[in-house]
């Protein structure tokens, strides 16, 4: 099925992830609160301030929903706009690519929620309430949950909503997540999970980051065939970050698809080695791209100037989301999109 958000290719559905750029509902977002996963207080603060700021951006181009355990309410709504709504269902991070709903559509006015299993990231962390988000999301909403029988995050397989996706094995094909899985089934799922038919693997990296190395901090479809990547100008050989990206990169050139560089800023205020500085990890809502600057004059408006140019028409912010960098994400980590149907 062809037609405005791209192909379904769902066997027996007609179900399909429509592109990130293709209008919205709604965005949702999580509340971070957890002591365990955030046990300095005045980071936890940093940590929910940057989340409310980014809602806030959000909620200038299209409704946010943000969902957070009754008794937290009234401290979000403090650092809320009151544009952005918030729901009871309960949170513990703010990872809402990861354990959020995956919305799909099937070009006839129908919604429902693609269920891939949040875990953790392997059970790497703690995730009795963030697991259950996308089924008490879709419950609210009254829409079908369907299953996957995959474990996994949307952070870690992207897609340009015409029947392309991409994903490193190192967030799939792992025992932590679909163990007794080949890398041939979990494909065949995440193909009819997102309505997709066709699919490009990178190895990544096993094992070195709480995510096995997320394809949406490197690599983004900015629309059919077309990526945008972000990567280091002068690679550490002995980096397997650097030698990941650069094989992931070479993937996608040798099979024909038009990819653009930027990179990685040369001066950042977070000097920490595991600080996460990637423009790559922005997210497209209606009429603008919300993404990040890292303090680097230089290649913060290189990273602006393509955003502008892969999403033309539309508003590029960028802001200062240190707090996420330093916990390994950003904002396209943060955020999940309720398409318009």
């Amino acid at each position: 099925m062809s037609g405005l958000f791209g192909t379904a290719a769902q066997s027996g559905s007609g179900y399909f992830v429509p592109p990130e750029e293709a209008p919205h509902q709604r965005t949702f977002m999580q509340w971070p609160v957890s002591r365990k996963v955030h046990p300095d207080p005045v980071f936890l603060d940093m940590t929910q301030q940057t989340i409310a700021d980014i809602a806030n951006t959000i909620s200038d181009f299209e409704p946010v929903t943000m969902l957070a355990d009754g008794n937290e309410h009234a401290k979000a709504r403090s650092k809320l706009s009151d544009a952005v709504e918030l729901w009871d269902i309960p949170t513990e991070d703010l990872w809402c690519r990861d354990a959020g709903p995956i919305f799909v559509v099937n070009g006839q006015g129908g919604l429902a929620v693609s269920h891939i299993q949040f875990n953790g990231w392997g059970e790497k962390q703690v995730n009795r309430r963030d697991s259950q988000i996308a089924g008490r999301v879709a419950d609210r909403l009254g829409l079908p949950l369907l299953p996957t029988g995959l474990q996994g995050e949307a952070g870690g397989v992207e897609q340009d909503g015409h029947g392309l996706l991409i994903a490193h094995e190192s967030s799939w094909v792992n025992d932590n997540r679909n163990p007794g899985l080949s890398r041939d089934e979990i494909e065949r799922r995440l193909l009819q999970a997102y309505g997709a038919d066709r699919m490009i693997w990178s190895d990544g990296v096993w094992g070195e980051d709480i995510t096995d190395y997320h394809i949406d901090s490197l690599a983004r479809c900015t629309g059919p065939g077309r990526f945008l990547i972000n990567l280091p100008d002068a690679p550490d050989m002995s980096d397997p970050f650097h030698l990941a990206a650069l094989e992931t990169h070479d993937i996608l050139v040798a099979k024909g698809l038009e990819v653009e560089v930027i990179p990685e800023p040369h001066r950042r205020r977070i000097r920490s080695i595991d600080f996460v500085a990637s423009y790559a990890n922005y997210y497209v809502c209606n009429g603008g791209v919300i993404a990040a600057q890292f303090g680097d004059p230089e290649t913060d408006q290189v990273a602006v100037d393509a955003l502008a140019r892969h999403y033309p028409g539309r508003d590029i912010i960028a802001l200062n989301v240190d707090p996420l960098g330093e916990m390994g994400g950003g904002i396209h980590c943060a955020t999940q999109q309720m398409p318009a149907v």
